[in-house]
């Protein structure tokens, strides 16, 4: 079965611990349900807002991701479908879309080596 990552970007942070409690428990049992249903490759994790750039042939080092927020990429999770169309459908019980952000579904190239 192809696998996918979902790219977690955008959406607003809970205002609350209460709200945080909240959130957390939807993204608990959305994710214990791809795993029950045999999606769930690798839960993954969320990833600061902050890093660095490795880049061109000097590989010089910046600072960096300096994109808008909304377009950060703010965690991953890999998942298995029969193909992208399965793999969006399944995206749309994700929690951050109650939050403003999207998920985008990407498949993962299989390399033989």
């Amino acid at each position: 079965m192809p696998e996918f990552a979902y790219l977690y970007r955008g959406g607003t942070r809970p205002e609350s611990p209460q709200q945080a409690q909240q959130v957390m428990q939807k993204w608990i049992a959305w994710m214990k349900d791809l795993a029950e249903h045999g999606h769930m490759v690798d839960r993954g994790q969320p990833l600061e807002r902050s890093g660095k750039i490795v880049q061109g042939a000097n590989k010089s080092v910046i600072d960096g991701p300096f994109a808008e927020a909304k377009d950060v990429v703010g965690g991953f999770t890999l998942i298995k479908a029969n193909d992208i169309s399965e793999a969006a459908e399944l995206a749309k019980n994700c929690p951050i879309l109650e939050r403003g952000g999207h998920v985008e579904v990407r498949p993962i190239m299989q390399m033989s080596m």
